[in-house]
């Protein structure tokens, strides 16, 4: 059974940086596109970041290029996202999931994606 594992997420300061990890088992995510995801309260579930199976480019939202970084921890069959200067903002429960597939390039809408984490939840506040 395939299952994706969230978790980094914690109540930080404007400003401050986090890792979130999502680790996977049942499945090798080496050659899988990935993505992660958030929902803040009231609103959709937004893409933030992918990474793509084949060559493992990646792609951010707007609003977040700059200050998150997705890559892959290949001995811990994982993707983590880094989050810097982190704001009030990016409060949201984030998520990963992965469409068991690499064959193309990974986008940022969920529609594509079929298996999902549980979330973990990051809370921006002073």
């Amino acid at each position: 059974q395939v299952q994706l594992v969230e978790s980094g997420g914690d109540l930080v300061q404007p400003g401050g940086s986090l890792r979130l990890s999502c680790a996977a088992s049942g499945v090798l995510l080496d050659y899988y596109n990935v993505g992660w995801f958030r929902q803040a309260p009231g609103k959709e579930r937004e893409g933030i970041a992918c990474i793509s199976g084949s060559d493992d480019n990646t792609y951010y939202t707007d609003s977040v290029k700059g200050r998150f970084t997705i890559a892959r921890d290949i001995a811990k069959n994982a993707v983590w996202l880094q989050i810097r200067n982190l704001k009030p903002e990016d409060t949201a429960r984030y998520y990963c999931a992965t469409p068991l597939s690499g064959s193309d390039r990974c986008h940022l809408g969920e529609s594509r994606y079929n298996v999902w984490g549980q979330g973990t939840q990051v809370t921006v506040s002073s």
